[in-house]
């Protein structure tokens, strides 16, 4: 995906110093949320080990999320933003169709990974177009931090065991021809 399919109307030819904050703390934004709703369903179809995992990357992204706002605050204030949520999506968030009803934790920390690469793809992306030397800066920062998260999720998925054959399927059984 490029940056154009993940925003709408951002230039980043000559997007503000405050508008690229409030970009990156959309980014985090939506990503939590979507962290906090496949926890919730995975919690639903009882596969605990992956729906701890996503609360886990929820609380990440949310510790990420008031980083950003609080340098967005000290340098803008209460400064109206240029940019919304509804100008973003899937920046950083995991796809929906990624997750499964039966997910182990593997693979849940599979699909955080992709999400962070997806992420980092994103601001390198970005930083092609981007004019201002200030928002360069901060575009790199992100980029260094996705590639932080990226390790972070690399050195839990080292932790764990290959899953056994067929864990992890929504179904017990192949399916059968009617």
């Amino acid at each position: 995906m490029t940056t154009q399919k993940q925003t709408q109307g951002i230039d980043f030819a000559t997007i503000s110093m405050r508008d690229a904050l409030d970009l990156a703390v959309l980014i985090e934004e939506e990503a939590r949320d979507r962290y906090e709703e496949l926890a919730a369903q995975l919690i639903l179809h009882r596969t605990p080990g992956a729906a701890a995992f996503f609360t886990k990357m929820m609380r990440v992204e949310e510790v990420h999320r008031k980083q950003l706002f609080e340098q967005r605050t000290r340098n803008f204030g209460n400064q109206p933003s240029g940019v919304s949520r509804e100008m973003i999506y899937d920046v950083e968030a995991p796809d929906y169709d990624e997750v499964r009803m039966n997910m182990t934790p593997r693979t849940a920390l599979e699909v955080a990974l992709r999400s962070e690469v997806k992420a980092h793809a994103f601001f390198v992306n970005a930083l092609k177009h981007v004019a201002s030397a200030e928002v360069k800066k901060l575009f790199e920062h992100l980029c260094e931090e996705e590639v932080e998260h990226q390790n972070l999720v690399k050195a839990e998925l080292a932790k764990l065991e290959p899953d056994e054959p067929g864990s992890g399927d929504d179904f017990g059984d192949d399916p059968v021809a009617q």
